[in-house]
C-alpha cells in the first residue's frame, strides 16, 4: 500500500510539473508581481506594442505604451497589501507565442475578481485583458 501511495504521488507531482510550461511560468510571475504592487517588474513583462483592456472598474479603458505603466501604478497605490489566489489557469501553446486564461481572486480588505488572458510571444506579453468578474469572488 505505502508503494503504491508513492507511486501515486510521484506520477502526481510529475504530471502538474509538466502542466506548468513557460508561458504559464510567465502569468504566474506577472500576477505574483500585481500582487507585490511591484509595477517594475509587472511593466518590464510587456512587449513595446503591447495593448492592455482593463474591463470594469474605475481603471476601465485600453492602453497601451505608458499609459499601460501608469495604470499599473494607479492600481499599486490604490491597493496595497494583496494576496493572489489562481483559481485555474489554462495555458496554450503552438512555435508562435502561448495564451494564459487564468481566474485569479486578489484580496486585501476586499476581493478582486479578475478573469485574466494574457497572449505572449518571444517571452513578451503583447495583449491583456484583465476582466473584472464579479461571480469569481463568491
Amino acid at each position: 500500500m505505502k508503494t503504491l501511495l508513492a507511486a501515486i504521488a510521484i506520477l502526481a507531482a510529475g504530471t502538474s510539473a509538466a502542466l506548468a510550461g513557460p508561458t504559464g511560468d510567465l502569468a504566474k510571475a506577472h500576477i505574483d508581481a500585481i500582487a507585490k504592487g511591484d509595477t517594475a517588474a509587472v511593466t518590464a513583462t510587456y512587449a513595446p506594442s503591447a495593448t492592455l483592456h482593463w474591463v470594469g472598474g474605475p481603471l476601465d479603458g485600453t492602453y497601451t505604451g505608458s499609459a499601460i505603466a501608469a495604470t499599473w501604478g494607479k492600481f499599486a497605490k490604490a491597493q496595497t497589501g494583496l494576496k493572489a489566489t489562481v483559481l485555474d489557469m489554462r495555458e496554450s501553446m503552438n512555435p508562435k507565442g502561448g495564451t494564459v486564461v487564468a481566474d485569479v481572486v486578489f484580496a486585501n480588505d476586499k476581493k478582486i475578481p479578475v478573469r485574466y488572458v494574457m497572449v505572449f510571444r518571444d517571452g513578451k506579453l503583447t495583449d491583456e485583458i484583465w476582466q473584472i468578474d464579479p461571480a469569481l469572488a463568491k
